[in-house]
């Protein structure tokens, strides 16, 4: 039974004590519905809720409704940090490809899923929107569907649409989704970018995350040709590239012409430009993610990017020592498809430093750090100082490359360090 024009606090009533919530991902997150859901929690009991990054209010992380509601997360984002890192919110780390196969399995099954969707088109059938990732697969086994449709949700093509007779209840809310603000270009980013844009060549796949350094890249692949995209998420900086024909996915194999994605998180000049734009695919990330789709396209380039790593490769990138930051993600599904690609290289990008001068080029890492990527899948490592290639590179030669890109006032001690802990002469 479909409910048309209900009242959010009507359609949450769906949701029972016990029950598992799904919270759609990035700028998707249904901020009526997780209100309307959180003002029940006089009414509810051990309501686990389970999502990735959202963007927005997380009420329910309350300590006062630590009774009504239990949050697993399988990322943490800046919302639930500080929730995750005393203990009220609890990680998951998981590879983003298993996530939809998870859900599918039952080995995680999902009793409500709470999603924004586009305005239904004249077949009834509505769109997942700027985000696929593994909300399709949470709506696909999910056994009631409560959705905000929102008229500034794009309709984008790809597999995330799902028909109006498979919503259980719905609301009708007219908001602006969430925008990611983009600061300008530091001059730290703009040195790591064109070190990064040396290294892509023509006719390249690429992969890349949101922020400063995959901006600054971009901005300087301007001269190249024939690039694609398959990638976890796409933000504003492909747009000027599409539009001047640099990417156009002539030599994908997989979709070519095609800009292949998970989800989509930046300002709104990024949903307008995947509203039912045919050039588009947003998709399930069981498929996205997958290495073994990944590597079938040519010169697959990945970009990621780490907190800290050591000086023979060891990356972390989820975790400040212990405590939780971020999450596992889709790095390893595409540092792993971009090193099984024909011609494919495997990046991944830090400033030598943090804001406050804290080494990220470091002897060890932090204790109890998490090694989201290990020493032997790692291939090039880039900083604003230079590109280090430790692929198939013995401990002292990581070690002299990895010296090489630090910051020139962290050299000497990570000199020393290394021969301390290793007896390596740098």
């Amino acid at each position: 039974m479909i409910l048309y024009e209900t009242t959010a606090k009507e359609a949450v009533n769906i949701i029972k004590s016990g029950d598992r919530v799904f919270i759609h991902t990035a700028a998707a997150a249904p901020a009526r519905l997780i209100q309307a859901m959180t003002d029940r929690h006089d009414e509810l009991e051990n309501v686990e809720i389970i999502s990735a990054h959202t963007e927005g209010e997380v009420p329910y992380a309350d300590d006062a409704y630590a009774r009504s509601f239990n949050i697993n997360c399988f990322f943490v984002g800046h919302n639930m940090r500080a929730h995750v890192q005393r203990g009220r919110a609890h990680y998951i780390p998981i590879f983003l490809s298993e996530i939809p196969a998870l859900f599918r399995s039952r080995k995680m099954p999902i009793d409500v899923a709470l999603v924004t969707v586009s305005v239904p088109n004249d077949k009834g059938f509505c769109s997942l929107g700027c985000s696929v990732d593994i909300s399709n697969a949470a709506i696909d086994t999910a056994r009631y569907v409560i959705a905000q449709i929102n008229p500034n949700m794009p309709f984008v093509h790809g597999n995330g649409i799902i028909h109006l007779s498979y919503i259980h209840a719905c609301v009708y809310v007219d908001e602006p989704l969430f925008e990611m603000k983009m600061n300008a270009i530091t001059d730290t980013e703009k040195s790591i970018g064109k070190h990064i844009a040396g290294l892509v060549e023509d006719g390249a796949t690429l992969q890349m995350g949101i922020g400063g350094i995959p901006n600054a890249a971009l901005s300087y692949l301007t001269h190249h040709k024939n690039l694609g995209v398959h990638t976890e998420m796409c933000s504003d900086g492909i747009i000027d590239l599409v539009q001047r024909g640099i990417i156009n996915g002539s030599k994908k194999v997989t979709e070519p012409g095609k800009v292949v994605s998970g989800f989509a998180f930046g300002t709104k000049r990024i949903y307008d430009f995947i509203d039912k734009n045919p050039i588009v695919n947003l998709k399930d990330v069981g498929y996205v993610n997958d290495t073994r789709t990944i590597r079938q396209n040519p010169k697959v380039t990945s970009i990621n990017s780490a907190i800290e790593i050591d000086l023979y490769g060891q990356v972390c990138a989820d975790s400040i020592g212990t405590k939780h930051y971020s999450g596992v993600g889709g790095q390893m599904d595409f540092i792993r498809g971009a090193t099984l690609s024909k011609g494919g290289k495997a990046i991944l990008a830090l400033p030598s430093r943090t804001s406050k001068g804290i080494p990220r080029i470091v002897p060890t890492l932090k204790m109890g750090a998490s090694v989201v990527t290990t020493r032997a899948h790692v291939q090039y490592i880039v900083t604003e100082f230079g590109i280090a290639s430790l692929y198939a590179k013995n401990l002292k030669e990581r070690a002299r490359a990895m010296v090489n890109i630090a910051h020139p006032d962290d050299r000497e001690f990570l000199c020393r360090e290394v021969y301390q802990n290793s007896k390596i002469m740098v």
